[in-house]
């Protein structure tokens, strides 16, 4: 079954590839209105927009989620319940084409919420205690965004469309500024920027095939996605500096905090956070195509490393903890030549996909107006996105082997290293191939050599200190972990307790409390169970009673005999 859906989802993708080609190389846009039903008066129409962004979009979520359903035949293996798995993520895949073709609140409310539905059923997959708690946290916060995007599609009404390509005839009006803020909020709950960034490493709860479709190009970047088609409307209400700060801020905080954190998962899962930060940024600065080419090269390089780290946690039983790895470039060398290649993108090594859009979007960045506290925030970022990159290979591939206990390294076979080759070619060439087909027209960067050369002084520098902090002893240990600091950055600025912890503990405390005092308290002892013992020992007395009349008779009969003689001599 596996194989089919590959085949399907794989010629979809080229399809749709060559139609985006066809498209941007001709400049067109095709706008359909599907007319469902047609009941009296009463018309349902979904509205289709497919220009280059929808179409090629389109293609690279295909391309990725069939090689992940290819992955996840080798991955799932021993699961009773493939098919289920299949279903889902073809579901999962399905809402985010009804998100990517709408130009309709409407019909982008019906994949919003599908996206998070099935991303809630995903996380559940291995129904134990941690994948609920993620799932719940995932869900929730996923449903303030679709909060959002309903209060925004009320209020859309007073315009009589819910299209926002008929914008323009009601851009003057002041409300529309309320509108633009919804969609904001609901982006940035999709796309888990701060404060909303702690549902994101706990997803990674699902399996890993999951973790490298959304990771990539489905769940978070619907978010990011949203944003760039509002993009013209969010500048003309001057949105786009809280935009750029909140993309700094998340940028910053995922990167800081995947310096000090040991999970494999987790770690990749803040990288890309620390990427959906950068193209929230680069939206900010009003570079919406930039995002763009950002946002589809970013998909395949992530999806590429998610897979390289599920079959490194495959082949040492389990283990995600990056202390417990080391020296798998020995092991398993084709693994380790992917999860480098993916590694190098992300950072932005020249002439890897990642280089063709991060270096161009750093560099006009530098010719943008923004003031100093931006500059060092976005630039301090892309240090530590190589920092922890190359303090990760370290870790994982050059270190000393420290799984010795239950080595069972070197499972390479063709179910993981087919689609992990098709997505390292895509890779190496991809960034360039998508810049020769959507930038046509060369960006004019006219700076200083100092200037020039500080995105590769940044990344060499990054480089550097992760090296030492791999290299470092205190780093691993006791006290240093101990560290208010590296408490404060480990866990995310402590969102997850403010955002969950804070808002679920106090509240299910105080639940078990009244149930404990009330429901199995007071409301038990004066209530039915207090009820049904006072009936219950009435019947057993009543039932004691017939049972030993005879007894009972006597006792009476001499207890009013003498209460009988009491009351005669009390009279005499």
């Amino acid at each position: 079954m596996c194989s089919v859906f590959f085949v399907v989802l794989f010629m979809l993708s080229m399809l749709m590839f060559m139609c985006g080609l066809f498209l941007c190389i001709n400049c067109c846009v095709i706008f359909l209105d599907w007319n469902v039903v047609s009941i009296n008066s009463c018309n349902v129409v979904m509205s289709i927009l497919l220009d280059y962004k929808s179409l090629l979009f389109m293609s690279f979520v295909l391309y990725i989620s069939s090689l992940v359903i290819y992955y996840s035949d080798m991955y799932m293996l021993d699961d009773m319940n493939l098919s289920r798995f299949i279903v889902l993520v073809l579901m999962f895949v399905l809402s985010m084409m009804f998100l990517i073709v709408s130009p309709n609140l409407i019909s982008i409310l019906l994949g919003w919420d599908g996206l998070g539905l099935v991303s809630y059923c995903l996380v559940i997959y291995y129904q134990n205690i941690k994948s609920y708690n993620a799932g719940m946290i995932t869900a929730l916060s996923n449903r303030i965004g679709d909060v959002a995007l309903l209060l925004s599609i009320a209020w859309m009404m007073n315009w009589g469309s819910w299209n926002y390509m008929y914008v323009d005839v009601y851009m003057l009006s002041s409300e529309m500024k309320y509108v633009v803020i919804l969609i904001i909020v609901a982006a940035m709950t999709k796309s888990a920027q701060i404060p909303f960034s702690s549902w994101l490493p706990a997803a990674m709860a699902a399996p890993t095939p999951v973790s490298s479709l959304v990771h990539s190009s489905t769940l978070v970047t619907a978010g990011v996605y949203l944003v760039i088609r509002f993009g013209y409307i969010i500048e003309m209400y001057s949105m786009n500096e809280f935009l750029l700060f909140i993309g700094c801020l998340t940028m910053f905080m995922s990167g800081l905090g995947a310096n000090f954190e040991y999970d494999l998962s987790k770690i990749i899962a803040l990288s890309t956070l620390s990427q959906l930060g950068l193209m929230m940024s680069t939206i900010g600065l009003g570079l919406y195509d930039l995002a763009f080419f950002h946002l589809l090269t970013h998909a395949l390089f992530k999806a590429l490393l998610f897979m390289c780290a599920g079959v490194i946690i495959h082949g040492l039983n389990d283990l995600q903890d990056i202390r417990g790895m080391g020296s798998i470039i020995n092991q398993m060398p084709l693994t380790s030549v992917c999860f480098c290649v993916s590694n190098l993108a992300l950072c932005g090594m020249p002439f890897l996909s990642g280089f063709y859009s991060k270096d161009l979007i750093l560099e006009l960045s530098l010719m943008s107006n923004f003031n100093v506290l931006m500059f060092i925030l976005f630039f301090f970022s892309t240090g530590l996105t190589v920092c922890y990159t190359f303090r990760l290979i370290y870790y994982v591939m050059v270190g000393e082997f420290n799984f010795k206990s239950m080595h069972c390294l070197g499972d390479e076979n063709y179910g993981f290293i087919g689609p992990m080759l098709m997505l390292v070619i895509m890779s190496v060439i991809g960034g360039s191939v998508i810049s020769w087909i959507m930038l046509d027209t060369p960006s004019l960067i006219c700076m200083s050599f100092y200037m020039k050369i500080l995105v590769l002084l940044v990344s060499l520098l990054g480089g550097w200190m992760g090296f030492e902090l791999s290299m470092m002893v205190m780093y691993n240990s006791f006290y240093l972990s101990n560290c208010y600091f590296v408490k404060f950055t480990g866990s995310m600025w402590f969102m997850p307790y403010i955002s969950t912890y804070m808002i679920s503990s106090y509240p299910l405390y105080m639940g078990y409390n009244m149930t404990r005092v009330i429901d199995h308290g007071w409301s038990e002892e004066w209530g039915g169970q207090g009820l049904f013992l006072f009936l219950y020992k009435l019947g057993m007395m009543n039932q004691d009673y017939q049972f030993n009349y005879f007894k009972y008779y006597l006792i009476s009969f001499m207890f009013w005999m003498f209460i009988f003689l009491m009351l005669v001599l009390c009279n005499t």
